[in-house]
């Protein structure tokens, strides 16, 4: 048998670790590696366009898979494109390995071409950055780099110069476990027994809930019924928590909706579970809070905390149920399930009016059309900007569909690469970006990434010329719109110039069969929606000092649309309300 060089030892161990593929753009100081993964039988090398469509692609499928994933740049300018997908996987908690290739090893620190010093670049978007310096280093240091991505949620970094990657590897290398998955965390009985005490105590108990709650569904409803709590959701919890759920009051925050702002604020005990929610303003001040979560350091860097309990939310709430006095009195719940369908039958009157006619096509139409055609077990990746409005208010989640976007790191671009990445883990399933025109054209060339491996994923293009999310900032602050108009081309005509399936519509009655007709066909397709850029209207209570950054930060009612689906879940919950 051949002796292995470091390259092949590195793949062997990726493929030990469980990863699939390796994500990236071939160079030279990458060949080594790249050529290791075309002999070995347990990986694929996925070429893209771009290197952040790569690192996008991998957190994606980390994402919906749990799995470790993997993906690579050549040295200097080649790794340095991961770092904004690397950003969003490691705030998204996405369990990815990147190879950031380095320069040849002997002319580190002298100004080599290319050079950079990209162990020390990506350690603020990774819990473990280092450089291999010698073939013996490299088995160790790569374990500790799965384990810290894997072991932590987030990502890791590996560098290593392309000379090192093509020398012998060293003989029996150590071969040890490695650790695939996490475990789940408990908290003490201490910290239970405080929050069973400040439960049974309050009289109006709310829940609020982030993506931490994923798998805990069952245990988040059975809690919330026995202390009947109303369950309000922040947007990475929205996939978790929406669906099937009696106690549902919404969704705080910039894209908010129904009662869940006022139910956080008119209960006397707010728990937050798993949520890293960052927008302060939406929380109360003058209430009792808990929080659980299972990273410690996320515990009351939002909030001032009452009580901190770490732990992950399904162990903790199968801990805290059986503790808690059930409680009889349901007032509370029920006037925040009244508010809340109030609230969201006052946006869609505002919403429904002629919508189906309107031309140019209302956006929030075609995110209802889209739901409602969609398979139920589909992948929704979802651009930041208004498509983001458009997913937290129309796309129904089941237990079975996924919804992804950058809503941690909050970058454009992300749809089309995340929707490369899920669809891999699954070529069956149906994988549909949500992209915005801004977002898809700075990351277009990796439309041709879809054609080139036979990729079926569906790209429903919101397409109203503009920046609409940065437009409307700049309109709720009282400025001018400038620099936000897109000069868009044809885009159903630049998928079939790229060998995809591409239709434009204009005219709302012909929306249902374009979509159709894209599910159906078995290859790439793109439906290029023109939208109307003026969809939204502005409530006239918001202020210039409510806008800082990405945020409105003092409104409890920011865009006035429609809310698609989620107006007869409300319904349906009030029957539950008994009546006098």
């Amino acid at each position: 048998m051949a002796k292995q060089n470091v390259a092949e030892q590195f793949v062997d161990i990726l493929t030990r670790a469980g990863v699939e593929r390796l994500y990236g753009v071939v160079g030279d100081s990458l060949n080594p590696v790249v050529d290791a993964v075309r002999r070995h039988s347990g990986i694929e090398w996925v070429h893209v366009r771009h290197e952040e469509t790569a690192a996008f692609a991998a957190g994606a499928e980390a994402q919906i898979t749990g799995k470790l994933t993997a993906c690579a740049g050549s040295c200097g300018p080649g790794n340095l494109h991961l770092i904004n997908g690397l950003y969003d996987a490691h705030r998204s908690m996405a369990p990815v390995l990147a190879l950031a290739s380095q320069i040849p090893s002997s002319e580190i620190g002298l100004g080599f071409f290319q050079e950079t010093h990209p162990d020390q670049l990506f350690r603020e978007c990774s819990h473990y950055s280092e450089l291999i310096s010698s073939p013996k280093q490299m088995p160790r240091l790569l374990q500790t780099a799965i384990q810290h991505a894997v072991g932590q949620g987030g990502v890791s970094v590996v560098s290593l110069p392309g000379d090192i990657a093509d020398e012998p590897a060293p003989e029996k290398a150590a071969e040890t476990a490695l650790v695939t998955s996490r475990p789940t965390v408990r908290p003490g009985d201490e910290e239970i027994d405080r929050l069973v005490r400040m439960i049974d105590d309050a009289d109006r108990v709310t829940l609020f809930c982030g993506s931490g709650t994923a798998g805990a569904h069952t245990e988040v409803m059975e809690f919330a019924g026995k202390i009947k709590s109303p369950v309000g959701h922040a947007l990475r919890g929205k996939e978790w928590i929406q669906y099937d759920n009696p106690f549902d009051v919404g969704m705080s925050g910039l894209l908010g909706y129904g009662a869940a702002y006022e139910a956080t604020h008119e209960c006397d005990l707010l728990i937050l579970i798993g949520t890293d929610f960052p927008y302060t303003a939406f929380l109360p001040d003058d209430v009792k809070i808990a929080q659980i979560d299972v990273r410690p350091e996320n515990l009351g860097r939002r909030s001032k905390l009452d009580l901190a309990v770490w732990g992950d939310a399904r162990e903790t709430l199968r801990c805290l149920t059986p503790r808690v006095k059930e409680k009889k009195n349901r007032r509370f719940l029920d006037r925040m399930l009244k508010k809340h369908a109030d609230a969201l039958e006052g946006v869609v009157k505002a919403y429904t009016r002629k919508v189906d006619k309107h031309v140019p096509i209302h956006p929030e139409y075609v995110a209802a059309v889209l739901d409602d055609m969609a398979d139920d077990d589909a992948v929704f990746t979802v651009d930041t900007g208004m498509c983001n409005v458009w997913a937290a208010r129309y796309i129904s989640p089941n237990g079975r569909r996924r919804i992804i976007g950058s809503f941690s790191h909050g970058s454009m671009a992300n749809a089309l690469p995340m929707a490369i990445g899920a669809q891999f883990t699954d070529r069956h399933r149906q994988v549909v970006s949500m992209s915005g025109d801004g977002g898809f054209t700075m990351l277009m060339g990796d439309f041709l990434t879809l054609v080139q491996h036979d990729l079926p994923v569906k790209v429903v293009l919101f397409n109203n010329s503009s920046l609409g999310m940065v437009e409307l900032e700049m309109l709720v602050a009282g400025l001018p719109s400038h620099g936000v108009a897109n000069k868009n081309p044809d885009f159903a005509a630049v998928a079939e110039a790229c060998g995809a399936f591409g239709v434009r519509v204009e005219k709302p009655k012909d929306l249902a069969g374009a979509l159709k007709a894209a599910f159906k066909h078995k290859g790439p397709a793109l439906v290029d929606v023109v939208t109307d850029p003026n969809a939204l209207s502005i409530p006239p209570k918001i202020s210039a000092d409510m806008v800082t950054g990405f945020a409105l930060s003092a409104s409890k009612i920011v865009l006035d649309g429609g809310v698609g689906r989620m107006v007869q879940l409300a319904r349906s919950n009030l029957r539950n309300v008994p009546r006098p």
